[in-house]
């Protein structure tokens, strides 16, 4: 069985400086949230950490994952020990939940990274470890090299980047499949599948889409959402009970489109 993982979490990627992330991780929590995501490039680990640490959820109660080796974090491989201890010291914290590799990319060379991520996971500074935005052939390279067990792999997905293959993977090694970006930045609102769905339950298009991810095996989502009313929004498709109709109607959705996808990433 994959890990005890809350399948509804709060990401917190933003390229807008001026986000309190502190006090939206903080309500976040307090509305009902039990994960959250958050990375060293983000540069919001502070604010993350101090969140958690101001919210009436207890630490050990709160699902935290984080990334490091990004493209150019760290500059070098020896360099990443340095680089997850300083994640924890940014977020203030002993251990994490999850820790990523960001990307496969970079720095990135299988052998050279995963042992000091197995080194964390030994350590207890990281009581479970993962991948971001590999293939299946660089997940089967990883798998090979990591003495520590795949926990979760965090990808961008939604109705119009449905992963279908990785999903198969993650449901065959029996791992999560995060899905990041889960509205496409808005793309997936105006789909007429999506909107017909969301009619019949009474729902808003991201609680559908976010509802038709829940709704797949091995899969959890980690949608953004900065104010308490979106917070709470998205919290409520966890309610909303798809049926195969449904989930077949949206699975039919055209279109392959990214919103992240940088020069650097595997695929490319």
């Amino acid at each position: 069985m994959p890990i005890d993982l809350p399948r509804l979490g709060l990401g917190t990627y933003s390229s807008d400086d001026g986000d309190d992330w502190a006090d939206t991780v903080s309500t976040a929590l307090d509305t009902g949230y039990r994960a959250v995501d958050t990375a060293q490039v983000y540069g919001n680990e502070a604010a993350v950490g101090e969140g958690i640490r101001s919210s009436s959820v207890d630490r050990d109660d709160v699902f935290l994952a984080t990334k490091t080796v990004h493209v150019d974090v760290p500059p070098e491989p020896e360099e990443v020990p340095e680089a997850i201890d300083g994640c924890l010291d940014r977020l203030g914290v002993d251990y994490v939940d999850l820790l990523y590799v960001h990307w496969p990319s970079g720095v990135y060379d299988h052998e050279d990274v995963l042992p000091a991520f197995d080194e964390a996971y030994e350590a207890g500074k990281a009581r479970n470890l993962g991948l971001s935005n590999f293939t299946p052939e660089l997940l089967d390279e990883a798998r090979e090299v990591l003495d520590a067990p795949l926990a979760a792999h965090q990808v961008e997905m939604h109705p119009l980047c449905q992963q279908e293959e990785l999903v198969a993977y993650a449901q065959e090694h029996d791992h999560w499949l995060v899905a990041y970006s889960p509205l496409a930045r808005g793309e997936v609102f105006d789909r007429p599948e999506i909107e017909e769905v969301a009619e019949k339950h009474d729902a808003t298009p991201a609680q559908t889409t976010i509802a038709w991810l829940l709704a797949k095996d091995n899969v959890a989502v980690i949608p953004k959402a900065s104010s308490e009313d979106h917070l709470r929004d998205n919290l409520a498709a966890r309610d909303i009970d798809l049926d195969e109709e449904d989930v077949d109607l949206i699975d039919s959705v055209e279109g392959e489109y990214r919103v992240v996808d940088p020069d650097h990433a595997p695929w490319n």
